[in-house]
């Protein structure tokens, strides 16, 4: 009798291990079969699908692939049976672009890149004739507005031998200048470079921990201004309500009229901000760097094109490029500002407007001395394609870092590549 009760006891613990034993986790990975993930314009690429399921090879499955012109003009899906854990697919580009792979079974997906010819991308419409005569009328009325700044005195958490202030600094269009300003204590006249941070989508206060620049490489002015004019420091709750609400959107606001589309507000701030960096005393009179990534990258590539006083930039994964990219058949970056209809057209009105508030048209005007880029091949909020039209239009001595196997981030390398530009700028700037 004990025995019995034993066995059933026993069976009733193995059946509730069993039940609560997690279920087999599938992954898939995927790689080019060139290491930098770079062809050449028709040159075959393969794409190796690994699957593994608990970290080991999958015997025997399926995976669904899709080849894409980099989200674009997507390929009939193709089935592929996976053996021993790798399955395989050829593809090519007849064309400068990027072939997007994506691979997915029931659990899982990944996706992987082979860029053709980047370097070779084009801008997909002009440069319109009228753009530098609506932009000096834009920044004529900025001036129009005395650049007055409050400063008051932050304490918390700033480093020891720094001075750190909220700044508000009156500006065109109805809202503020806002941000986090700092500089080393005791500087001398026109001795400092200066750094402009500026932010990516969404709604948040300016950073603090931004203004510790300021004791970089022997010192620096440094400013972090959040993209909306918004007072700084204040709950979650204040920002979270206005990101629901008020500015839920306002990446299509007014997309169809260049006079009140909301970039021209950001981009009037963005100027304004260098206004006051290169009005203190304490700066070098020829060091400013702007860095940013995603819709910042997007701001330091408008603040090249439209201010001379900036000497560099830094743009992750920049935002903001080849808005006009339908009319070349390629996609366009965030913030997709330029709609499409059911047949696939474009708002008339939206891509007209976006050529002013374009990073390819920027980047052709940009005079500073030089640039610094990220870009991810897996990005489908700013596409590689995207990103390299606007690179490519750049005509200043510039840089570029590939992540081939990430989507829209920064990774520690790319973050590496950009601080070590940035300041290596001010290193040569000083040596002058």
């Amino acid at each position: 009798m004990k025995l019995k009760l034993f066995s059933a006891l026993w069976l009733l613990i193995s059946l509730n291990l069993q039940a609560q034993a997690p279920a087999p986790v599938l992954t898939l990975k995927a790689v080019t079969n060139h290491p930098d993930a770079l062809y050449k314009v028709g040159e075959t690429a393969t794409f190796t699908i690994e699957a593994l399921l608990d970290g080991k090879p999958l015997a025997d499955g399926k995976v669904v692939c899709v080849l894409s012109k980099d989200g674009v003009q997507p390929q009939p899906p193709q089935t592929l049976n996976v053996k021993d854990g790798k399955a395989t697919l050829i593809g090519k580009l007849d064309e400068p672009g990027f072939l997007l792979m994506r691979a997915t079974s029931d659990k899982a997906s990944t996706m992987a890149a082979a860029g053709y010819d980047p370097l070779q991308l084009k801008p997909s419409m002009p440069v319109p004739e009228d753009f530098d005569v609506f932009w000096d009328a834009q920044k004529a009325e900025l001036a129009k507005v005395p650049a007055k700044a409050t400063l008051t005195p932050v304490t918390m958490a700033v480093p020891k031998g720094m001075a750190a202030f909220d700044v508000q600094i009156d500006c065109a269009g109805g809202k503020p200048v806002s941000g986090y300003y700092g500089k080393p204590l005791q500087a001398k006249p026109k001795s400092l470079p200066a750094i402009l941070h500026v932010h990516g989508a969404g709604v948040r206060s300016s950073t603090l921990g931004s203004v510790s620049w300021a004791l970089n490489e022997g010192g620096m002015l440094s400013m972090d201004i959040n993209a909306h004019g918004l007072p700084n420091g204040k709950p979650k709750e204040f920002y979270d309500a206005l990101a629901a609400g008020e500015l839920k959107d306002y990446r299509f606001e007014h997309n169809e009229d260049r006079e009140k589309i909301y970039f021209k507000g950001m981009f009037l701030r963005l100027i304004r901000a260098i206004d006051f960096l290169t009005a203190q005393p304490e700066w070098d009179g020829k060091t400013l760097i702007v860095y940013g990534s995603s819709q910042g990258g997007f701001q330091a590539f408008a603040a090249a094109g439209l201010d001379a006083r900036v000497s560099f930039i830094c743009a992750g994964v920049p935002a903001g490029c080849d808005h006009t990219g339908s009319q070349a058949n390629r996609i366009s970056g965030w913030p997709k500002i330029v709609p499409m209809d059911a047949e696939g057209k474009p708002n008339a009105a939206a891509l007209q407007a976006a050529r002013y508030f374009d990073n390819v048209n920027f980047a052709i005007r940009a005079k500073c001395q030089g640039a610094v880029v990220t870009v991810g091949f897996i990005d489908t909020t700013c596409p590689p394609t995207s990103v390299y039209a606007a690179y490519n239009a750049l005509t200043i001595p510039k840089a570029i870092h590939n992540d081939i196997l990430s989507g829209h981030t920064n990774t520690p390398a790319a973050s590496k590549f950009m601080q070590a530009a940035a300041l290596k700028h001010v290193r040569e700037n000083r040596s002058k």
